[in-house]
């Protein structure tokens, strides 16, 4: 009998069209409260949300604004204000802590003709009409302000008068020795002429000078600095007193506005990719602007980030990892003694750890912290709890800490099942947004109960999105055979997650499409995600593997994969796709990879040591050579990590080491490898720079593999561009059908 026909390119192309027009929410804020003439009591909840432009070829962002009419025990009335608005240019915003005022960062783009660069501009916004709008790039204080996660911020002040951020240090003009000068203007001879101000003396013979950058996504990020706008004067100032050795970033301002809380990032000897990877060195640091003392608040031996002023603003917490080693762990929360908060009984000099790392994920107990950031506004009204998201093995929940006790409290366990994550909490109101791998993401509210009353919290849907029909989805948990224990942390599971098409042709029988996840130390979590989503509902039942390593599961878990990579990894990939092929009605006979960075580390190894099972690949920007890798990635330190190698910065390369890396990696199985394979590369991508998949696409046509590579100018690691990620899909779905149709 025939297997069933997949669709049409053509079907595949409106299909995507269609899925990728569903938004993701990126923001929330909620207003002061109004009350009313009848005694009741309102808010605002703004938000923004992100959604992909196809015809246009870019993300586009648009606010919506709801309703909360509250009486502080629960919601009585919840529903939108108005219609979408389109935001253009915006960089950061961030309303007053009063909610009477708004700062936004705009970008504006230079004239072509005059060859203008693109400048930057603040606006202060009060109530209905714009007050300031200040010209940051011809003020010339500061480079490009911070507008990324790892440094930038834009705070208010207590007092509403300043305006906190990041931004890149003014770099001295460089000219050649050999510049050609026009003549200087002789201000005496003529009294009624105004002379210019002289800039400041170019330094000759530096304009080549290297400046070292952070790597994947911040590559015009170098030295930071922090800046504070006076907004009645206008006046820009470069705060001094930041200690030498560190780049500041994720600011804020102490409880009387004389001093600035900040993380200080270690960039001595250099510079290493920091986007992903939350185990750099790192402090907290308070300076005060009186005198520009600058004063360490925490311990100066970990990586942390993440730091959260309390409401009463006596307290800080942060999240915070042990240096090196897996990029991403299970973290630490944490609070410092802080002397810069004059109210908080700091004098045991002592920080506090409220929740420890986790060895191994139970039922019913906390799963441990793994998230990229606390929410921005994270305390409950009682600067007592603290709210935040993590991963609970496949699925992301929402959790209430007591920084008293260190108890944690599920505040999702009677949701549906799905991924959690909290955008905002304010005056104890809750905003988070839930979706499935069969749901687009859903706005969600909730009013904080008392403490020791938590569990009781009632969610309500204030925007829904429809499930997307003829997709079924399921997690099972899967255990290694005895044979494929780790000896050092034995008894680990791991789970996946598996989508298949509930209705239409392929439904009793659909070909499957694998995809391990990249990393190695993240996860799949059970929610909305475009290619799964729109690969299932043309035909192909998807399986997402949460290998060992994965994020969710326990430290244990992580530590069990570095030293493991290309055996542990892979094996727990093709355990899971066999026991899927045996339990489910699936096409055993059409069977594909599609994988990115680790992911298609992991696709390259299972096409070379499993050559039997696929009949196609798809990888994106994988690492197949980790010794070649070795000195042109911004993470030279996964390379050493994940082979079970400590790094060592001052370290030369091991002869021995580079042996074990290369065994360690796909192309070591490269003359076993007869599935087709189509590579796709980002031109501009630091973390797995494309030389790794030209070597495997000049590898595989050395031996007569069909092969094809797609090469993505101004697209780096994630091809996250709108044009590039759909050219992406597309090509996917080509070669999927080229190679499994029939």
């Amino acid at each position: 009998m025939e297997p069933p026909v997949l669709p049409s390119a053509e079907e595949a192309a409106a299909l995507y069209r269609e899925l990728s027009q569903n938004p993701g929410i990126s923001t929330a804020c909620l207003g002061p409260d109004v009350t009313t003439q009848y005694g009741g009591k309102y808010c605002s909840l703004y938000t923004e949300w992100s959604q992909r432009d196809l015809v246009q070829a870019k993300s586009i962002k648009f606010c919506r604004q709801y309703l909360l009419f509250h009486d502080g025990a629960s919601i009585v009335y919840a529903g939108p204000g108005g219609a979408c608005c389109e935001i253009n240019n915006e960089l950061l915003s961030c309303e007053s802590p009063s909610g009477a005022m708004k700062a936004v960062l705009l970008k504006v783009a230079g004239k072509e003709k005059e060859k203008e660069k693109e400048k930057q501009f603040l606006e202060v916004w009060y109530q209905n009409r714009k007050v300031k709008s200040i010209d940051l790039t011809a003020l010339d204080k500061h480079g490009s302000v911070y507008d990324d996660n790892q440094f930038g911020c834009l705070a208010w002040s207590h007092s509403e008068t300043h305006l906190l951020y990041v931004a890149e240090k003014k770099r001295p003009k460089a000219e050649s020795f050999f510049q050609t000068k026009a003549p200087e203007l002789d201000c005496s001879a003529d009294e009624e002429l105004e002379c210019p101000k002289k800039p400041d003396a170019p330094i000759k013979g530096e304009q080549f000078v290297y400046h070292e950058d952070w790597g994947e996504t911040l590559s015009t990020r170098s030295v930071p600095v922090l800046c504070v706008l006076d907004i009645e004067g206008s006046s820009i100032s470069v705060l001094e007193g930041v200690p030498k050795h560190v780049s500041p970033g994720q600011a804020f301002w102490s409880p009387d506005d004389t001093g600035v809380v900040f993380v200080g990032r270690w960039h001595e000897p250099f510079r290493l990719g920091l986007r992903h990877c939350n185990n750099r060195r790192s402090a907290l640091f308070y300076v005060d602007l009186t005198g520009g003392k600058c004063e360490l608040l925490s311990e100066d031996t970990g990586a942390l980030w993440s730091p959260r002023l309390s409401p009463d603003r006596c307290h800080i917490a942060y999240l915070e990892n042990r240096v090196l080693g897996p990029h991403q762990q299970c973290s630490r929360l944490r609070m410092p003694p802080t002397p810069c908060l004059p109210q908080y009984n700091w004098h045991t000099k002592q920080t506090r750890t409220v929740l420890e790392v986790v060895p191994r994920q139970v039922w019913g107990a906390f799963p441990g912290i793994y998230c990229s950031a606390l929410p921005r506004l994270c305390w409950a009204a009682d600067s007592r709890r603290l709210v935040l998201d993590t991963s609970q093995r496949s699925q992301q929940d929402v959790f209430v800490v007591d920084m008293q006790t260190g108890s944690t409290t599920s505040l999702t366990a009677d949701a549906p099942q799905g991924s959690w994550s909290v955008l905002t909490i304010d005056r104890d109101l809750l905003v988070a947004q839930f979706s499935t791998p069969s749901c687009p993401a859903t706005l969600q509210v909730a009013v904080l109960p008392g403490v020791g009353q938590e569990a009781q919290i009632k969610w309500i849907c204030l925007q829904n999105a429809p499930p997307v029909p003829g997709i079924s989805w399921g997690i099972r948990t899967l255990k290694p055979p005895p044979e494929q224990e780790n000896p050092q942390y034995e008894g680990l599971d791991f789970d996946a997650i598996l989508l298949r098409p509930s209705e239409g042709p392929t439904a009793q029988k659909p070909p499957l499409v694998v995809m391990p996840h990249g990393g190695p130390h993240t996860v799949f979590s059970a929610g909305w995600m475009l290619y799964p989503a729109t690969l299932c509902r043309l035909g192909f039942a998807v399986l997402l593997v949460n290998y060992r390593g994965s994020l969710g599961f326990g430290q244990d878990s992580v530590n069990s994969l570095p030293g493991n990579v290309g055996t542990q990894d892979v094996r727990d990939v093709q355990l899971c796709v066999e026991r899927v092929l045996q339990e489910e009605q699936l096409d055993a006979s059409r069977v594909a990879l599609v994988g990115g960075s680790h992911g298609g580390f992991l696709a390259c190894h299972l096409i070379g040591q499993f050559p039997d099972t696929y009949r196609a690949c798809v990888v994106r920007n994988p690492v197949v050579n980790i010794a070649s890798m070795l000195t042109i990635t911004d993470i030279p330190d996964w390379c050493l990590t994940e082979v079970g190698v400590p790094y060592v910065p001052n370290a030369l390369p091991d002869p021995a080491h580079l042996t074990v890396m290369l065994q360690k990696s796909p192309m070591s199985y490269i003359n076993q490898v007869r599935t087709p394979v189509l590579l796709m590369l980002g031109e501009d991508d630091k973390r797995v720079p494309p030389a790794q998949g030209l070597e495997y696409y000049r590898a595989l046509k050395a031996r007569g593999v069909p092969t094809r590579l797609l090469w993505y100018p101004k697209n780096n690691h994630a091809l996250a561009g709108i044009e590039a990620e759909a050219d992406s899909f597309m090509n996917i779905v080509l070669w999927l059908l080229q190679h499994l149709q029939g």
